[in-house]
């Protein structure tokens, strides 16, 4: 870019300090946030969209709504006219991302990648424009750069300052082994950003040291160097830890929609403002006047049942936003929903322990005792307090806490 063109001070209107306002919705930081507003006036004196990058390293088949917080604020940035581009480290994940991690990270085969790609990039579409997305691979630039690069690449960055790093520090003071390898990663990521010409880089708060590489990077290169923005971690449905499958907090994109409403409507009022923020697409001025009139007397459950039906809608459809509200309201009155499971099971009379184990209503009898024990468990409506009970042939409708139904027929 023309050196006048980067050192030059542009005027800040107020549609720049718009531009801002969006950018920091929900951010946890901006850096340096000066060069941003220069950034934004350039852009748009003179009509030329910024260029905005969000890597992800397709290492996982599974994504869940915590992972859609960058690419929320990715489309926010779209709808102001700027170019984003969505890039998928298939490079850098045969590496692995040595962030956070106190061992090695174990690297994937390209098949594993190659699956992994094709699910985060339909995942994109559903919340970024397609039509506006600009979708790279960094082996494009990451394999032809060689040993002889990669040799040059690594001269730009010293031991020194890579050991700064608070993963790196804590397993080098801990004995625990580094591998050469690991140090590739931030300076791959880095480089991704001089070959894409990026302005602004985005990513979790855990990614602030490889986006810093970016900026450090693209000097080293001739380049004007990049901003970074880092987005928080999302909370899980129990509103304290971070969103995770492992601690079974999560709400999956590819869930059906009267488990992805339902699951939004279990979180806490408090929990559900944090999530208007980054995760709807509502202006802030819609959800300050709508906090303002839960503030003033009107149902939280109001404002709730708004959020999932706009978190449904976005990853199936309006339609099915819809029913999954009429199967909620039907589940909460101790109506039975409309499409539950309907299966046959011999051996009649059959013990209800049994019953619910066979019936995939619980994983183990053990479990479906334990159930019974706290009430959890109905037939036809009825909540069931003997673990004895032995059901008869014929047909019925179990129900293993709110949202588990089956229509068993046993013979």
């Amino acid at each position: 870019m023309n050196q006048e063109l980067v050192t030059k001070k542009w005027p800040v209107t107020p549609r720049v300090e718009e531009a801002l306002a969006v950018t920091l919705r929900g951010a946890e930081e901006l850096i340096p946030q000066e060069d941003w507003v220069q950034k934004l006036a350039r852009s748009e004196a003179t009509g030329v969209p910024l260029r905005i990058k969000l890597g992800l390293d397709p290492t996982a088949p599974d994504i869940h709504i915590g992972h859609t917080v960058v690419l929320n604020k990715m489309r926010q940035l779209q709808d102001l006219g700027h170019q984003v581009i969505f890039l998928i480290g298939d490079f850098t994940s045969m590496i692995g991302d040595p962030s956070g991690r106190n061992s090695t990270r174990p690297p994937l085969t390209a098949e594993q990648i190659k699956l992994n790609a094709e699910t985060y990039r339909a995942q994109a579409d559903k919340i970024l424009d397609p039509a506006r997305t600009e979708l790279r691979y960094n082996s494009e630039w990451s394999d032809p750069l060689g040993a002889r690069g990669m040799i040059q690449l690594a001269a730009k960055y010293t031991v020194a300052r890579m050991m700064e790093r608070n993963d790196f520090h804590q397993r080098f003071t801990a004995n625990t082994p580094i591998s050469i390898h690991e140090f590739l990663y931030p300076l791959m990521q880095g480089y991704d950003s001089v070959a894409l010409k990026s302005d602004l880089e985005l990513g979790g708060t855990d990614q602030k040291f490889n986006l810093l590489m970016g900026r450090h990077l693209q000097a080293e290169y001739g380049q004007e160097p990049q901003c970074i923005l880092t987005m928080p971690l999302l909370e899980g449905l129990d509103g304290i830890d971070k969103m995770s499958k492992s601690k079974n907090n999560y709400i999956g994109v590819t869930e059906e929609p009267n488990s992805m409403f339902a699951k939004v409507m279990s979180i806490s009022d408090v929990l559900m403002w944090r999530w208007y923020t980054l995760l709807s697409f509502r202006s802030t001025a819609d959800i300050d006047k709508l906090k303002a009139e839960i503030e003033g007397g009107r149902n939280p459950r109001d404002a709730k049942v708004a959020l999932a039906k706009e978190i449904t809608a976005r990853f199936h459809s309006p339609a099915a936003a819809d029913a999954a509200e009429q199967d909620f309201v039907n589940r909460s009155k101790g109506g039975v929903p409309d499409d539950i499971p309907e299966l046959a099971i011999a051996g009649a009379p059959l013990g209800i322990a049994q019953l619910l184990k066979q019936a995939s209503l619980a994983p183990s009898a053990s479990e479906a005792n334990r159930l019974i024990e706290g009430g959890g468990v109905r037939v036809d409506s009825s909540v069931v307090s003997d673990k004895g009970l032995k059901l008869g042939a014929g047909t019925y409708v179990v129900q293993v806490g709110k949202r588990k139904f089956a229509r068993v027929t046993l013979s």
